[in-house]
Formats: C-alpha cells, structure tokens, sequence
C-alpha cells in the first residue's frame, strides 16, 4: 500500500518536492547532484511521486526516480490546474504547486504507470519527427498551387522531394527498431493483420499507445477519446460526443476504419447497423473506430492475429 504521496514541482533548473504526510518542503537543483539528493530526502518508504510533464525538464529526473523503484504518477497540467480551482487554490507558485499535486494525488489515489523506455521515447521522438514532416509536407502541396515564380517553383519542388526523402528514412528507422524488438515486433505483425490496418497504423498505435494489451475495452476507447461521453440533466438528455484521449490516435484510426467499413465484413455491419439506426455517417465511422481500438486491445492482450471470427 502507498503510504506516502509526494508532490514535485519541475522547472528547467530546480525540483520543489512537497510531503503531504509531514508537510515537509524542499528544493533541489534538477541536475545530477539534485536528482540523488532528491532520492536520498525521499527515503525508502514505498511512495507515490505527482508531478506534471515540462517537457524535457522533467525527463532526466523521471528515469532517476523510476531506477530507485518509485511509484510514478504523471498528471496532465489541465487537470491540475482544475483540481486547484476546485479546492480554491488560486495562487500559483512553484512551492504551492508541489503541494498541490500531493494532495491531488493522494485525495484522488491517482495510480502509478510504468515510465517509458528508452527505446520508446526515441521510437516517440522519431514518430514526432514524422509527423511534422507531413505538416510540412501538407503546407509545400500547399504553395505549389499559388507560386507563380520559376525560382520558387523550384524550391519548393526541392523541398518537397527533401520532406519525402526523410519520411522515408525515419519510416525505416521506426521499422527497424521496431522489429529488433521481440516484443515490439510481435506487437507490429497482431496489429497489421487486422484488415484496414496499415503499418503506418501500426506504428502510431504502438508508440502513441504502448498501454493497448493492458486494458479492458472501455478504458482503451476512453484512452483514445472515443468513448462518448453522455450529457443530461432531470429530464433533459443532449447528444453523447466523444472527448479528449489521444488525438493522435483517433487520427491514425480514421482511415483504417473507412478501410473496415468496406472491407472487414463484421465492422461493415456494424456500420450499416449505425446508420439504419439513424447515426450520421461520422458517427458511426466513429463508432467503428471505437470498435478497432477495442479490437486491437483485445488481440495484443491474447497475443493473437486477427481471424474473420474476431470481431
């Protein structure tokens, strides 16, 4: 049982760490020298950490503290700041902030998750990468329609044979490091046997949402933010939306799902079930998504490939 909750404010040269039983604050430098002062001052009692992502501040002591074998809870700033205002704490300083995210943790017995890899957070790094090539990529398609000058017609062709190549080379870069993995590997050959899914889906859901095997159905499609979220009130009841999750899910499960409503003859009927129910066509392509993630938790969770029985 966790028995004590420790909250560390995490800036780009210092760490507050607050002690929710005793009280107790303490700043530390957030560098080498801080990090195993930090692990000393925390002790050897089974403790839960809170702190928020920053980014590449919060990185190096994140893997100090999971090598010591601590508990880590990792909290979106948003609802941080939301449990503030909720207990009316408006005052915001680095001190006051360690503390509140003890209590936050504790209050809400916030649950530890394993800390990323190395290999996963350089396989994350290089899906970023990709990922703003094709923005890239998507704005020089863009140009090319309104350039009229020969010089920048050129270059903007250079540039765009430039973003292709180098898509190119991270794919394979993803791919390689994906199959030297056993377990990565085998992950990779589950998900692309479902039909629709492509391996540029295959690597989004691996490295976006490595917990897919380790859930049940629901927490996988509230994971992703594609469970609906229901709305009423006494006799007044809205339209249920989906919400927050994992956008850059949602995104690589898009095109997959238009795949599957054509072509996966079980999701197919799901979809035409929708929409003789009524649903809009983005609904229930929603919903056929939602079925996917499910579908793709539920096989990497048997670490079995996809048959035409499993729906």
């Amino acid at each position: 049982m966790t028995q004590h909750t420790i909250g560390i404010d995490i800036s780009k040269d210092s760490l507050d760490a607050h002690h929710l039983a005793s009280g107790q604050d303490c700043r530390f430098g957030n560098d080498k020298a801080g990090h195993k002062a930090l692990v000393a001052w925390i002790g050897k009692h089974p403790t839960r950490i809170v702190y928020e992502p920053t980014g590449p501040y919060h990185r190096a002591v994140e893997r100090v503290l999971a090598a010591a074998g601590l508990a880590l809870v990792k909290v979106n700033p948003r609802q941080a700041r939301r449990f503030a205002e909720a207990t009316g704490k408006l005052a915001k300083t680095d001190r006051l902030d360690a503390a509140l995210l003890a209590r936050m943790g504790s209050l809400l017995d916030l649950q530890a998750r394993p800390v990323a890899s190395d290999g996963l957070r350089e396989l994350k790094e290089l899906h970023g990468a990709r990922q703003a090539l094709i923005k890239d990529r998507t704005a020089a398609r863009n140009r090319a329609k309104t350039l009229t000058l020969t010089l920048l017609k050129r270059h903007n062709a250079q540039r765009m044979t430039q973003i292709e190549h180098q898509i190119t080379a991270i794919e394979t870069a993803i791919l390689a490091r994906l199959k030297a993995d056993p377990h990565l590997a085998q992950r990779l050959d589950v998900l692309t046997s479902i039909p629709g899914v492509s391996q540029l889906t295959a690597f989004a859901l691996i490295i976006e949402m490595p917990e897919l095997g380790s859930l049940d159905g629901k927490q996988a499609a509230s994971l992703a933010g594609l469970a609906p979220v229901s709305r009423q009130s006494g006799t007044w009841k809205g339209h249920a939306f989906i919400r927050g999750g994992r956008a850059q899910v949602r995104q690589a499960l898009y095109m997959p799902a238009l795949v599957a409503c054509r072509f996966n003859a079980d999701l197919a009927q799901a979809y035409q079930r929708f929409r003789n129910a009524g649903k809009p066509p983005k609904v229930a392509i929603t919903a056929v998504m939602r079925k996917l993630i499910v579908l793709a938790n539920a096989l990497l969770r048997d670490g079995r490939n996809w048959s035409p029985a499993i729906t």
